[in-house]
């Protein structure tokens, strides 16, 4: 039997369930990149919020496979978050996913639902590849072919870039306020290079939607939650817990962490209440978590697998390794960063090797790796 609304109520006691009714939630936020990591962060934020607020529900949309889509839309978008560190682990059941896309195969219907005025922010996990930019510049690759095709084709756009504009040029045409953009992705400065390149798409594509473009709200962010990828042992785990199958269960640790700068035209879900920090500048966070998390994570990644590690844990146990990556952090990449007023430095990188430590994380260095000529400039070039 299958995790759903139907078998909510056949969960054993301990499984943290939703404490609002799904029925109830409406769509007010629609996510780009439904992936893993989104669904064990923005979406677990979100949850938490949605008892006092049923009007946020999250319609999640896959720009390339149907793979999401198709193992949660029988669930009814509900998935298990499993929370672990090396003492304990905790069994949640995240409902705040309440519609699924794929936008390949009815792109139509992710416009419409981006157009529609409950819509009042999109956000995005696409991956640094997927904002289809100059890493270098930070400027749009105007000869990347899904934005070619996309100024072709505007009403059948493959590119989140070209999604979004679409989208902004429909509700400008109804008379409704662009929403807002949210980028939830590793890149410095990723709501001024996700609004960027947004206005000269929308620049190439029609010099009168180039103004509309720059109107639009567009904070930045700075996540962090360790997500590795999902395993058939994970899922033959979570079944076993639960006495009900779940296709796509999330495995976590139990830190999270979001700053992001406070502005929502449109508003927004209440997610200080569940631990987001709103700044008026997210950078100074931002470039310590690259540079000390996501620099450390490479470095483990690249060493780890040319040693024969199979995960962060494993390469950390490596002989000369926690000391290499200590040091990493505190000589190379801490002397960099700017002032951290009222920060624990120090603190912070002790916690990083912990949650490196964490036997029960399996996050596997060939998945960190991967993608590396997008991720080292900003990590440690």
């Amino acid at each position: 039997m299958r995790l759903s609304r139907r078998t909510l109520d056949r969960l054993p006691e301990g499984v943290t369930k939703p404490d609002y009714d799904p029925a109830l939630v409406t769509i007010g936020l629609v996510h780009l990149g439904i992936g893993a990591f989104h669904r064990a962060h923005q979406a677990v934020f979100t949850e938490a919020i949605l008892a006092g607020d049923p009007s946020w529900g999250i319609s999640g949309v896959s720009l390339r496979s149907p793979d999401t889509r198709d193992a949660l839309q029988p669930q009814d978008g509900l998935y298990t978050l499993k929370i672990q560190d090396g003492e304990a682990e905790q069994l949640q059941i995240v409902g705040s996913v309440v519609a699924l896309l794929c936008a390949p195969e009815d792109p139509e219907a992710v416009l419409a639902r981006m157009a529609d005025p409950a819509t009042r922010i999109v956000s995005l996990t696409i991956t640094e590849k997927g904002y289809c930019h100059n890493p270098a510049t930070g400027t749009l690759d105007e000869a990347h072919p899904d934005i070619v095709h996309d100024l072709e084709n505007p009403q059948w756009p493959r590119s989140a870039i070209g999604f979004i504009v679409e989208a902004l040029a429909r509700r400008a045409r109804a008379g409704n306020a662009p929403f807002t953009l949210l980028s939830c992705d590793n890149l410095p400065s990723n709501g001024h290079v996700l609004k960027r390149v947004v206005t000269r798409f929308a620049e190439l594509r029609d010099p009168a939607l180039a103004g509309l473009a720059r109107s639009v709200a567009s904070p930045s962010t700075m996540v962090d939650r360790i997500v590795p990828a999902t395993t058939d042992s994970d899922r033959d785990a979570i079944a076993a817990a639960l006495g009900l199958e779940d296709a796509w269960p999330i495995m976590t640790e139990p830190f999270q962490q979001w700053v992001i700068e406070d502005d929502f035209p449109l508003g927004r879900p209440a997610w200080e209440k569940a631990g987001a920090v709103f700044v008026d500048d997210v950078a100074v966070f931002e470039t310590m978590k690259l540079r000390l998390l996501n620099g450390s994570h490479s470095t483990l990644a690249y060493l780890g697998y040319l040693a024969g590690a199979e995960t962060v844990a494993d390469a950390m146990s490596l002989p000369g390794m926690e000391a290499l990556i200590e040091a990493l952090m505190r000589e190379e990449a801490s002397p960099t960063l700017p002032p951290l007023q009222g920060f624990d430095l120090a603190a912070y990188r002790a916690d990083l090797l912990r949650r490196f430590r964490n036997p029960r994380l399996r996050h596997r260095t060939w998945q960190i790796a991967m993608d590396g000529s997008q991720k080292l400039p900003q990590r440690l070039v």
